[in-house]
């Protein structure tokens, strides 16, 4: 099973019909992904559910249909445990972007990270998990496949929002004000903190 999220609602990919006894679900073809999409993201459904029988294909029929952006993030955390925020759009997020031609999912997290927030010295100490979102750009619906790694580091400098990606804030944020932040952010963020 795959979690997609759509203006903050489920569209969960699923081999298993149990999962969606009593629930709109919408076979996997490019009419009815787009129709769960639009439902979705005009609040008509709390979640949808797309089938199809393998579950070893059910992500890659899904990224055939709707164009896959791959991307790298971190969760940063400094010597004090604090862990890296950025501001944009109006929501706190984490620090991540779209992997480059030729570089590994890891070197694309860490450029990525130094580049949103002027962070160096990153090194990361694990993968954490998958998150996946539905986004338009220019008219077309995409699938973000974000791999987020914790990261550490001891860098104290500046911090530094990089502007031309709309990030106007960039904090360390302790317990406190990292429950707070979540409060205002995505629940694909808010997944990363869990447990």
């Amino acid at each position: 099973m795959y979690k997609v999220f759509v203006n903050e609602r489920p569209l969960i990919l699923t081999n298993k019909l149990s999962e969606i006894e009593n629930s709109e679900y919408f076979p996997l073809n490019p009419d009815s992904i787009q129709e769960a999409i639009k439902a979705l993201m005009k609040n008509k459904l709390q979640a949808a559910y797309i089938y199809h029988p393998n579950h070893e294909e059910i992500l890659k029929k899904f990224s055939k249909k709707i164009p896959l952006v791959t991307a790298g993030g971190g969760v940063v955390t400094n010597k004090e445990g604090k862990v890296l925020f950025i501001y944009r759009n109006n929501k706190w997020d984490l620090p991540k972007g779209k992997i480059d031609k030729g570089e590994s999912i890891e070197e694309c997290a860490l450029r990525e990270v130094e580049e949103e927030t002027g962070v160096r010295g990153l090194k990361i100490e694990n993968f954490l998990r998958t998150t996946y979102h539905i986004f338009k750009r220019n008219g077309t619906y995409k699938l973000k496949e974000v791999h987020w790694f914790a990261m550490r580091t001891s860098y104290t400098g500046k911090l530094k929002g990089q502007k031309s990606e709309g990030i106007v804030k960039v904090k360390w944020k302790g317990p406190n004000k990292i429950k707070k932040a979540l409060e205002n952010s995505y629940i694909n963020i808010k997944i990363l903190f869990e447990d």
